[in-house]
This record gives structure tokens, C-alpha cells and sequence, in this order.
């Protein structure tokens, strides 16, 4: 494993495979960061690595994933490839004894994720997974409205997003309708790590998915006109049985238009809640109570204050002003297994027409307490506000 860049400081190296679109959102978090520096990047793209690496001070081209790996500065991957690629990334990570933080899914299905989390505790590394948005205000303070008893005892969430389908934008958006794309596993890992964050664990799923077509049509870019093979459902209904009792409803779309429903409810005896977008890190929590006539905007009480991808890898090395790095990191590969499981056992069971028990359970992460920007981004342990 790679030792810190700078013993002094307990700066920590960073490595990153993969250099696409979403790539600049995680160097805008990282880049400066006095506790973790990037030191090697690589990419299929030479010229983009190139191109990176020429923005970061000190930063290198690694010529392939082996050599990164290998490099004795780099303490922790950050993989940024598409889904298929993601659990050759991990094992290679585990092989060398390095931990790794992915985008989301863990994996391609619930197997090879199975196999990435097998793979890291056997070689002793960590597992780090998106969604990190999670860990910001929105999700976090409306966790903590539902832990202090503002709504009451939970009995159900609803959660909605929907979506013509990434083709509109998206220049080279084969991947979203390959074997692990799909609205579900493309989007359905914010919102059911959001449900997971402030319900619990899920012990059973039941699902219904349909594909409306066979073909997309790629709307801009380079290759604008040109069809794109679809090869998994692209829209998938679902219900949630919590461990805890409660109930979630989950609908993700690349067949509608759009649609005026809140993000995420969650609704309890004694109140309801609104839930902020889980693919942003704040936005307002809303609480209505039994017998009250309007919504009241919760202040944040929880979460990283400001946050951008990329908070996720610094908790998980204790750089995010929380203190060392913890057993667990709480942007983990525990929950998004459980994810993981959550979607392949919807669309299993939109196969079958049977419910599907889930043989997964992980422990919740503890609270993010309210942390302030300076704080996590200044990583110099000023601490939670």
C-alpha cells in the first residue's frame, strides 16, 4: 500500500483511473486540497491524462492501471471508469493493496460486486463507493429530522425520477443502455442510498420494468444521428420492505417527459418530510406536521456544508475535518452492495413476478455531524460547526 505523500502533513497520495465528464466535478473537490493531492492519473485517452496532469502541481502520467497501482505514492484510487470496468479497477486495487473509491454501482451486478468487496477483505484494503452526495446537508439534516422523532414513527417514502433519456445530452451515452446502466443503476443509487441512509436497510423488494424501445438516437456531439442498441429496461417501478417496517415506492424513468413530483417524501405518523434531490448535496428539507397547514424549511443540522464529489474519498481518508480516517468509510462499498442488491433484486423480481428477499444488511453510517466547508475542504481538523 502507498505510503502518505508527505509524512509531516499526512498528506495522502491519490491515483485516478478514468478522465471523462464526470471527472472534472471530483478535481474541483480535490485539487488544493492540503491533505490529499493528486499525484498519477491515467486514462485510455493519453492526450486527456496529459491534459490533466498538467493542471495538477506535481502531478504524473501513469501509462496504464498496473502502473498506477504500483506507484509508492499513491494511497488510494479514485476510479472514475464506466460501470463495466469498475470491478476489474477494484480487484486490481485489492491486488496491489491499495484502497479504491468508485463511482457508482460497485459494480456491473450483484455478483462482480460481490467479488470487489470479497477481493478488498481479503488483501485488508477498503472499499469507498458513490453516491457521496448523501453525506451532504439535504439527505443528512432530513436523516436527523426523521432520528429525532420529527415525523414520528416512519411508515413509508416515495421516490421519483424520471428522465427522456441521457442520449438527449449526452455525447457518448452507449454505456446508460448497456448491462449496468439503465435508469436504475444509473440514478436509482441516489435515491435508494438516500432511503437506505434515513430508513434503514431493505429486506425485500418487489419490482416491474418495461423498455419501450430497442434503440436511442444520440442528439448531440460527434456522433448526433447515429442509434444506440438498448439492452436493459429503461423503466423501473419498484416497492421496498424496511427492515425497520416502512415502505418506499421508487420509480426511475428514461421513458417520461418529466414530472412534478418532490424527489423523495418520507412520511411518518406524526409528520412529512421532503427530501432535496440526492444527486446535489444540499437543497431545503421541508416539514409538514399532523395538523399543521404549511411546510416549515428545516435549517441544516447535518452534513457537509458545500460539498462536491469527492467529499466521500476524503472522509474515507480522514480528510474531511472529521478526524483519522475511520473503520468504515460512510461512503462504503457495505451499503452500495446492499444497493447493488436492492436494484438486481427489482429487476429480478420484475422477471419473475415474485417478491425477492435480500440477504444483505449492512450498518448504517453514523450521522455526518454539521460540517462546515473550511472544515472539510481545509482539512486542517477545525472540526465540526
Amino acid at each position: 500500500m502507498g505510503e502518505p505523500v508527505n509524512e509531516a502533513s499526512g498528506e495522502v497520495g491519490i491515483g485516478i483511473v478514468g478522465l471523462g465528464v464526470i471527472s472534472r466535478q471530483y478535481l474541483d473537490t480535490l485539487a488544493g486540497h492540503p491533505r490529499a493531492r493528486v499525484v498519477a492519473v491515467t486514462d485510455l485517452d493519453r492526450a486527456r491524462a496529459e491534459a490533466v496532469a498538467a493542471e495538477l502541481p506535481g502531478a504524473r502520467v501513469a501509462p496504464d492501471l498496473d502502473a498506477l497501482v504500483a506507484d509508492d505514492e499513491v494511497s488510494v484510487v479514485l476510479d472514475l471508469t464506466t460501470p463495466g470496468v469498475h470491478a476489474h479497477v477494484a480487484k486490481a486495487c485489492a491486488a496491489a493493496g491499495v484502497d479504491r473509491y468508485g463511482e457508482k454501482p460497485l459494480a456491473v451486478d450483484l455478483e462482480a460486486s460481490r467479488e470487489v468487496m470479497a477481493a478488498a477483505q481479503a488483501a485488508g484494503t477498503r472499499v469507498g463507493c458513490a453516491p457521496d452526495t448523501v453525506l451532504g446537508t439535504g439527505v443528512q439534516t432530513a436523516r436527523a429530522a426523521v432520528a429525532e422523532g420529527r415525523i414520528g414513527t416512519p411508515t413509508a417514502a416515495v421516490a421519483t425520477w424520471v428522465s427522456p433519456g441521457h442520449e438527449a445530452w449526452h455525447p457518448q451515452p452507449d454505456f446508460y443502455y448497456a448491462p449496468g446502466g439503465g435508469p436504475l443503476l444509473d440514478m436509482g443509487p441516489y435515491y435508494l442510498t438516500s432511503l437506505v441512509q434515513i430508513l434503514g436497510p431493505v429486506a425485500w423488494v418487489q419490482g416491474a420494468a418495461s423498455r419501450s424501445r430497442d434503440e436511442r438516437t444520440i442528439a448531440s456531439g460527434p456522433r448526433a444521428g447515429e442509434r444506440v442498441p438498448v439492452q436493459v429496461a429503461t423503466h423501473v417501478t419498484g416497492v421496498l420492505g424496511h427492515a425497520s417496517g416502512a415502505l418506499s415506492t421508487v420509480t426511475v424513468s428514461f421513458d417520461a417527459v418529466g414530472s412534478h413530483s418532490r424527489p423523495i417524501e418520507v412520511h411518518g405518523t406524526e409528520g412529512s418530510l421532503v427530501v432535496p434531490d440526492p444527486n446535489r448535496f444540499d437543497g431545503d428539507v421541508e416539514l409538514r406536521t399532523l395538523g399543521g397547514r404549511e411546510w416549515e424549511v428545516l435549517p441544516p443540522s447535518a452534513g457537509f456544508e458545500g460539498a462536491g464529489r469527492g467529499v466521500g474519498l476524503l472522509e474515507m481518508v480522514g480528510a474531511a475535518g472529521l478526524g483519522d480516517a475511520p473503520p468504515a468509510p460512510r461512503a462504503g462499498g457495505d451499503v452500495g452492495l446492499h444497493v447493488m442488491e436492492i436494484m438486481t433484486g427489482l429487476l429480478d423480481s420484475a422477471d419473475s413476478g415474485r417478491r425477492v428477499e435480500l440477504t444483505s444488511a449492512p450498518e448504517v453510517p453514523p450521522l455526518v455531524p454539521l460540517t462546515s466547508e473550511a472544515a472539510w475542504h481545509g482539512g486542517r481538523g477545525a472540526g465540526a460547526v
